[in-house]
């Protein structure tokens, strides 16, 4: 077979695996920006059951009702939104609806990309993947209910103090809120994958477990640097809410690194004879 068919192969299967992700996708964002999730109870044996149902609503849909509960969540009393541009509206019910879609079609996801990559998988690579599959994305969903429960309105709250002591009327662009709230939550839902990234690394032989222990200064940098990428605002605070709990991640998983790497040292190799 030659390199040319090799490659037309793999863009086959490819455009195959993505054509299916996105059957699966497009759906699942159709119906989050075109319904809307209406509440009732029902009486069950005596107990009174909440239920919710779609209903048809182009504007009010699924969407925009995310949209009030982060408002009502994230910000301090008192802060105003503002529609600065004409379709800035529109372009935040987009936002929380790809972020929605991919949250809850990424098992299919997943599942699409691991068939992808598992017949270039050595067999040591496929039992590593299947090892941390789980582990993976428990700690995303973690990171990110971290950021959108706790650490994001902290941040807001922290930053609208200054504009309290300045004096300053508490308005904010709704695009900005949006864009903001979900960049700084799906970053500590990365930043949760690090310890992850570093033992998977170490499983591989690509890095040993010293060498993350030798380079925590150049990490230290590492997330700083990421964390003034990731967040949109000009402050130093946010960038360091991220940093801090990424280094702690950074150690944790160095940590586990290490470990693994000695109990693969002191247990004797396959097949040896005792003593």
């Amino acid at each position: 077979m030659g390199d040319l068919e090799r490659v037309l192969r793999v863009v086959s299967e490819l455009r195959r695996r993505t054509v299916r992700i996105l059957l699966v996708l497009a759906p699942i964002f159709a119906f989050l920006i075109t319904f809307q999730l209406r509440f009732a109870s029902v009486r069950l044996l005596g107990l009174s059951v909440p239920l919710a149902y779609p209903f048809p609503n182009l504007f009010d849909n699924v969407t925009a009702q995310v949209f009030g509960a982060l408002r009502a969540w994230m910000l301090p009393p008192g802060v105003q939104l503002l529609n600065l541009g004409v379709g800035d509206s529109v372009m935040v019910q987009m936002e929380i609806g790809l972020l929605l879609t991919v949250t809850i079609g990424m098992p299919w996801i997943v599942h699409e990309v691991g068939a992808f990559l598992v017949p270039a998988l050595r067999n040591n690579e496929r039992l590593l993947l299947r090892q941390i599959g789980i582990p993976a994305t428990v700690l995303f969903a973690v990171g990110l209910a971290v950021g959108l429960a706790f650490l994001t309105p902290l941040t807001y709250r922290f930053l609208f103090l200054y504009v309290d002591a300045m004096g300053l009327d508490q308005v904010l662009g709704v695009q900005q809120f949006v864009t903001f709230t979900l960049l700084y939550s799906v970053a500590f839902g990365l930043v949760f994958e690090l310890p992850v990234f570093i033992y998977a690394l170490t499983r591989l032989g690509v890095v040993r477990a010293s060498t993350w222990r030798q380079h925590w200064r150049g990490a230290v940098i590492g997330a700083l640097v990421f964390g003034m990428i990731v967040t949109p605002d000009n402050s130093g605070v946010t960038m360091i809410l991220i940093a801090v709990p990424m280094m702690a991640l950074y150690l944790g998983g160095a940590l586990f690194a290490s470990r693994w790497e000695r109990a693969r040292t002191s247990s004797p190799p396959p097949g040896a004879a005792p003593g």
